[in-house]
């Protein structure tokens, strides 16, 4: 049986939507089943803008119909096509209407999986974007108590954002990570994203900031009994010293090589900076500590 011509489909599903003198209601629920098969026939043919624009008025359509589910399933299709045509904004655009429907449906999980497609399709081409919904994907996750499935998200934002060179950003990303690995108890994940922070701040010369984060960290009774306390421990104290090789040398433990690569590969070009210029700093942090325990 021959094929029906996607064209004259779609032109029959647009009739059924649109009021007219012999038409005085809508019936989007017929005009959803042709809009259905039209994008499949358009997929057939290779004919990716028209699909598109298919799956687009069929999930509005399954929407108008109160069916959210199958509306943001038509709408991650539509983003899917958006990303082979290079629409990138309408990748970002469709892949967060998807979340928001799946949303209505009380799924968070692939509410934060339709996000995360849309992150990895522009990770490349608009990474602040990516960050984003990588971002959003955590918070959705965060708020319905699924922070472990969170820990990827964590990794592929921090990665991006260490590519753009915005390691506050990074460091930042890596101490929610922290917060999320303790609402689930995972105290290994905790502690290395707490001692990658360190090394981030400490890759951008900013031993206040390292300071100031490690002794937040050490707060936490689980940080204090970990191999990334000691490791970090080891490299606030060379830094204070001002010894370059026992900076190396710390940056090569155990501890640092079961972190992340991105931030492995900080760690091995650590120390970087004024390391003269650090020490004075590091030195007047502790003068002014040893003052603060006088008073």
């Amino acid at each position: 049986m021959a094929t029906p011509d996607p064209d004259k489909v779609m032109s029959k599903a647009d009739k059924l939507t649109k009021l007219s003198f012999t038409r005085w209601s809508t019936d989007w629920k017929g005009a959803t089943g042709l809009y259905e098969q039209a994008a499949i026939g358009y997929r057939l043919r290779k004919n990716n803008e028209k699909a598109k624009e298919a799956f687009e008025k069929a999930s509005k359509g399954q929407e108008i119909i109160s069916s959210p589910w199958d509306a943001a399933k038509h709408m991650e299709s539509a983003a899917a096509l958006a990303k082979e045509l290079s629409h990138w904004n309408e990748v970002s655009d469709h892949y967060r209407r998807a979340s928001e429907l799946y949303i209505e449906c009380g799924r968070s999980q692939p509410a934060s999986d339709a996000l995360v497609k849309g992150a990895c399709a522009l990770e490349d081409v608009n990474p602040d974007e990516a960050i984003k919904l990588y971002n959003d994907a955590c918070v959705i996750l965060e708020d319905d108590g699924k922070e472990q499935m969170t820990f990827d998200l964590y990794r592929s934002g921090t990665s991006i954002y260490i590519k753009l060179e915005k390691y506050t950003d990074a460091a930042t990303f890596l101490l929610r990570w922290g917060v999320a690995a303790a609402a689930c108890n995972a105290v290994n994940s905790q502690c290395k994203a707490y001692l990658s922070a360190i090394i981030v701040y400490l890759y951008v010369h900013d031993f206040r900031q390292a300071q100031k984060c490690y002794d937040d960290c050490t707060q936490v009774v689980a940080f204090l009994n970990s191999d990334q306390y000691r490791c970090a421990s080891k490299l606030l104290s060379a830094y204070r010293e001002g010894d370059a090789e026992e900076i190396k040398r710390a940056a090569q433990s155990n501890a640092i090589s079961h972190l992340d690569h991105a931030i492995i590969r900080l760690a091995r070009k650590l120390p970087t900076g004024d390391l003269e210029e650090i020490k004075v700093i590091a030195s007047n942090e502790h003068e002014a500590l040893d003052e603060d325990d006088l008073t």
